[in-house]
């Protein structure tokens, strides 16, 4: 907790640092009277961390573009998490591969004792979302995935904003130790939830993470608790025709679990959201079926919402299988709790995000995101360049789920977002895909490790800072200690080789 003596920094690193925040200004701030006063100059280990972030801006765009081109989906980024690991363990990092049963996990530590900051980096694509970086629809030859929640830019800013915090450390000789954890699946929710579970992010005493997004903004709101979830039902083959009565539906299971659940929905609270898909529902019509699978997500703002949620499903699934007289199978793939926001470490974020600035793009950049917005018919809003103010109190609840939720149930967690895609596209989407693999995006990834390591630093040099974010942290979680919603000896959904 305590900061080692320093040397005074270059002025090198104070220049850049007031170049730096003028630009971040608009451009009335250049136009100062004899009366306004200047900004204070930075802290010192402050200024060092701005100016190592910088040095690793070519490496934040190699390792953004490599990563969107390998656009490796969940649980089979090899190559992603080669990339950001071995270039850690070549700068120092203490790294361990293959974590939690997830051969694409990976924990990469530097330093020694306390406080000891954790950093999240994802790497992981979508399927079917890949594109050119171009503003039309035009799938990559050979290439369906796609990075269309911008997660080559997360691993990228991530991992450099680690190699700047350790630079740092070094330079201004600060004790601590600075953590980054390579996690997988975030796009299944999986990676973080058995991290979690196996207790790698235990030791931490706080961890920062951010998101690509069409805004740059602290995350200020919680998202959904979730449960992910398959039924298989087992029933019996017949001719569908010749002799329907010695067989047994296991599509009729499902389809009376799914009208159950749809029934549901008429008695439960708005804020719940429940939806699935048939991944198996027979081979043929003139075959009754005698295996069938139906696969479920349901959401709510909390975890005791979710598992009231979860255990009707259940009571309907075993209904489904009596009313059919089939055999039922229910695996819990992965949970999640909703997102416990942390004030303090936002506050200290929402600082460092308003001093590094909105990402700056060019008249070609913008005109690339009002055709790529043209081309979907939306407003032709460009790109968005300005810092989102951090709000008094949560907003409501939005959006999806993250597995990062698991890990603010354990260490006081914060993030953000930065500005890396055009605005209003829809997410998930090939259009994202499209402007994560631009220059544009990795502007946004330069803004996020940027402010990753500003804040790294402070978590490390302020004492009083780490103090409030773990009293708050303390107060917000309660007395239950964390539970993770998933079995103790399930094993992670690593894919069999060749899936």
């Amino acid at each position: 907790m305590m900061r080692r003596s320093a040397p005074t920094p270059s002025l090198t690193a104070y220049g850049l640092f007031f170049i730096l925040a003028l630009l971040a200004r608009p451009s009335t701030a250049f136009a100062q009277t004899a009366s306004e006063e200047l900004p204070a100059p930075p802290p010192p280990a402050q200024a060092a961390a701005l100016t190592h972030a910088e040095e690793l801006v070519p490496e934040i765009r190699r390792l953004s573009h490599t990563l969107w081109d390998y656009s490796e989906t969940a649980l089979h980024e090899t190559r992603s998490a080669a990339l950001l690991a071995d270039l850690l363990e070549a700068e120092g990092f203490r790294v361990e591969r293959g974590v939690a049963g997830m051969p694409t996990a990976f924990v990469a530590t530097w330093g020694e004792g306390r406080p000891r900051i954790g950093i999240l980096a994802e790497y992981d694509a979508l399927p079917g979302v890949g594109n050119e970086a171009v503003p039309e629809r035009s799938p990559r030859e050979g290439v369906t995935s796609g990075h269309g929640c911008g997660h080559n830019l997360f691993g990228a800013a991530s991992v450099s904003a680690a190699l700047a915090v350790q630079r740092t450390m070094k330079a201004q000789e600060l004790s601590g130790t600075v953590v980054l954890y390579g996690t997988p699946a975030e796009e299944t929710v999986v990676g973080k939830v058995y991290m979690a579970r196996d207790e790698l992010f235990d030791d931490l005493d706080a961890a920062l993470e951010w998101h690509p997004s069409t805004e740059t903004k602290v995350r200020n709101q919680t998202g959904r608790a979730m449960n992910n979830f398959s039924v298989e039902f087992f029933g019996q083959a017949a001719h569908g025709a010749h002799d329907p009565w010695n067989g047994r539906s296991a599509l009729d299971a499902v389809e009376l679990m799914d009208h159950g659940a749809n029934m549901m929905r008429e008695h439960i609270k708005p804020t719940a959201r429940i939806h699935y898909v048939i991944p198996a529902g027979g081979e043929a019509p003139n075959v009754v079926p005698e295996y069938a699978r139906v696969w479920y997500y349901v959401r709510d703002v909390d975890r005791p919402a979710v598992e009231k949620h979860y255990a009707w499903l259940l009571d309907i699934a075993r209904g489904a299988a009596l009313a059919t007289r089939t055999r039922h199978e229910v695996t819990l793939t992965t949970g999640v709790h909703e997102y416990l926001l942390n004030r303090p470490l936002q506050e200290a974020i929402q600082a460092n995000l308003e001093r590094v600035g909105a990402p700056r793009f060019t008249d070609q950049e913008q005109e690339f995101a009002r055709a790529l917005q043209r081309s979907l018919e939306i407003e032709e809003k460009g790109f968005l360049s300005e810092v989102e103010p951090l709000a008094d109190g949560p907003g409501p609840v939005e959006g999806g789920s993250t597995d990062v939720a698991e890990v603010s149930y354990i260490v006081p967690t914060a993030g953000f977002n930065v500005t890396t895609a055009a605005a209003e596209i829809p997410w998930h989407s090939w259009a994202a895909s499209a402007c994560h693999g631009t220059e544009a995006g990795v502007k946004g990834a330069v803004v996020a490790a940027k402010v990753l390591a500003l804040t790294g630093v402070d978590l490390l040099t302020d004492p009083a800072l780490l103090e409030r974010a773990q009293e708050f942290f303390r107060e917000a979680r309660g007395d239950e200690p964390y539970r993770s919603p998933i079995p103790e000896d399930q094993p992670p959904p690593v894919p069999a080789a060749g899936d």
